[in-house]
């Protein structure tokens, strides 16, 4: 079993849950305290990102 796959799926599910989280709670006086950036939303995508790009190099490492 190619391992980025799992890796894929869950940077995934965990990048989306995080990103909507923050998203929801933007503009809470809590994340103001951390220069005005929500971290939740920002590592949210970028985990995303990370966890998009391990599924697409597992569904193209299968083909070969």
């Amino acid at each position: 079993m190619d391992l980025r796959l799992p890796i894929g799926l869950v940077f995934t599910l965990y990048g989306i849950m995080l990103a909507v989280y923050g998203l929801a709670t933007n503009g809470d006086p809590m994340y103001a305290k951390s220069l005005d950036l929500n971290v939740n939303t920002t590592w949210g995508g970028v985990m995303l990102v990370f966890g998009l790009v391990m599924l697409y190099f597992a569904k193209r490492g299968k083909k070969a």
